[in-house]
């Protein structure tokens, strides 16, 4: 296991086996996330490809200061694959349709909606965690603290918040595998 800090050095270096170990990793669980929100294997994999490339070329705009390395690969992925939706003029009976919270696609020829990439089975599997490490996430993932303010929420010291988060990602890796 490669530390995240090492990690991002060398990836800020441009250190190709980095950034091959880095996808390695990752894109499993990226993947997953992308084809849980397009509904498309062969599109998700082409998404894939190029949600690598942004991370590769956006690397210094990466802030450890707001959270772990894998938090913004994985807001990336999201936000790529929204815009694909967003994005897709192939399918003139679809609509899309936003509201505050949602990106909702219509298709009207069969009067469905797909399923809001917030609620693609995220939840379901969080919901497995311990309740410390659950309540965190949902502090922190779904109602948008930032690490201090789900510190201060809870009376925790924020290296508590912040080892019980990373406690938690990486549970949610290994149950997103299985």
């Amino acid at each position: 296991m490669v530390s995240e800090s090492v990690l991002i050095e060398k990836l800020n270096q441009r250190d190709q086996r980095a950034f091959h170990w880095l996808y390695d990793q990752y894109s499993p669980a990226l993947y997953g996330v992308v084809l849980r929100i397009v509904r498309d294997e062969e599109q998700a994999q082409d998404l894939l490809q190029d949600i690598f490339i942004k991370i590769w070329k956006n690397l210094d705009a990466y802030d450890a200061q707001k959270g772990r390395l894998f938090t913004w690969m994985l807001n990336v992925a999201r936000n790529t694959a929204i815009d694909a939706l967003r994005s897709r003029k192939t399918q003139p009976a679809s609509a899309i349709r936003t509201d505050e919270e949602n990106v909702h696609i219509v298709d009207r020829q069969h009067n469905t909606e797909q399923p809001n990439p917030e609620h693609i089975g995220v939840k379901e599997v969080v919901s497995q965690l311990r309740p410390e490490r659950r309540e965190l996430i949902d502090l922190v993932y779904f109602n948008g603290y930032t690490h201090e303010e789900a510190a201060e929420a809870l009376n925790m010291p924020l290296g508590t918040v912040k080892t019980r988060i990373r406690a938690a990602l990486q549970e949610l890796k290994q149950l997103f595998k299985s």
